[in-house]
């Protein structure tokens, strides 16, 4: 049986975060504020022409043929993308000019199928629908170091409003973090709601979500407070940013050969020691500054295409779908939203609208 977190943070009390213990430095509102909803990879410098995230990056359309996964969440790519439409009567996609609303068809039928769950079962108006993947998947310029072969998909926490957002809007809309600001790793009261809490159960409740990301503080309030079946509570990983969104991932489809999947996730409910670390001093700790004479470490090397599965040099150079429409779940009906956004060419995303990330774990984990 896992650990009651209350028990792990007596056993590992010593080892405890404790903000005073840092004075005035600011760290409890500086963190808890900007562990913000994203990925390692968001606010990178403009890659290479050559390197994957350029290439990638610049595909308009995905790949003729049957959808397929290739790799692995993080080092991939994908054939026979299909897009989410844009509106659909439970959800409503964001952020459109990235061009990322593709993924393989078995998380477009999750995503709606979880939004009118929500709002059949739970109350939940709609969801908004944050980044899936690129057309052909591979790395993203911005954003996620995942997402690359249509098994991710971001939803935020703020409920879909009433009424139908214009193009502009759903650039602008502002992101709300679940956390307080003025206190180091805390849900906020005023913002969190049962209701939250039922939605992040919901999704981790089909079978065919594997985990699902979310703030270590959002986990250890799920920890701390959630009454009903806590089969599926292990699904739910602490990770940093996720804040203001949360993150389901999906096993490999069933006969996705080319697929490559993560280890199950490990029994119990996750309320335990792997939890009660990030509230440690540890993933938090500032870089070891180089010894006296040492040459500075070389930046990491830009990923190429070559470094991606195989395959990948294929998918990016495959035929492509005859336009947007065409390759929308649901078939070109379900399309008919896309009027909705201007008739002019959208903007390039050059990451403004991005959320700012804040602090990272030195010693960051592996994908859980």
């Amino acid at each position: 049986m896992a650990f009651g977190l209350a028990q792990v943070f007596r056993t590992f009390g010593k080892l405890t975060f404790d903000v005073r213990a840092f004075g005035k430095l600011t760290l409890a509102g500086a963190m808890g504020a900007s562990l913000v909803a994203g990925d390692v990879g968001a606010q990178q410098k403009t890659p290479s022409p050559g390197s994957a995230k350029a290439i990638f990056g610049a595909v308009k359309l995905p790949t003729q043929g049957p959808a397929q996964p290739i790799g692995f969440y993080a080092k991939g790519c994908m054939t026979g993308a299909e897009a989410l439409p844009v509106d659909g009567p439970t959800w409503q996609a964001m952020r459109l000019s990235r061009n990322r609303r593709w993924g393989n068809p078995v998380m477009i039928s999750l995503l709606e199928k979880f939004s009118q769950d929500a709002r059949a079962k739970i109350g939940w108006p709609g969801i908004l629908v944050g980044d899936i993947a690129q057309p052909r998947g591979g790395p993203m310029f911005n954003g996620h170091a995942s997402h690359q072969i249509g098994l991710d998909a971001d939803v935020w926490f703020t409920p879909m409003p009433s009424q139908r957002l214009s193009y502009e809007q759903r650039e602008d809309l502002p992101f709300t973090t679940m956390l307080q600001k003025d206190k180091f790793l805390t849900v906020d009261p005023k913002v969190w709601s049962e209701q939250r809490a039922a939605l992040l159960m919901l999704a981790a409740s089909y079978p065919q979500v594997e985990r699902i990301f979310v703030n270590p503080a959002i986990k250890k309030k799920m920890c701390d407070t959630w009454i009903g079946d806590r089969t599926n509570l292990g699904k739910l990983r602490p990770e940093y940013g996720h804040d203001s969104h949360f993150h389901i991932r999906i096993k490999c489809p069933v006969g996705a050969k080319g697929c490559t999947g993560q280890a199950p996730v490990a029994a119990g409910d996750g309320c335990d020691k792997s939890l009660a670390w990030w509230f440690t001093k540890e993933p938090w700790a500032a870089p070891k500054p180089p010894q006296p004479g040492a040459k500075p470490p070389k930046p990491p090397r830009e990923v190429m295409v070559s470094d991606l599965p195989k395959a990948c040099s294929a998918v990016v150079d495959a035929p492509s779908i005859a336009s947007t429409e065409a390759g929308t779940y649901g078939g070109p009906s379900a399309a008919s939203a896309l009027t909705a956004a201007p008739a002019a060419a959208p903007p390039v995303d050059t990451g403004s609208a991005l959320p700012s990330v804040g602090p990272v774990p030195n010693d960051k984990p592996v994908v859980q």
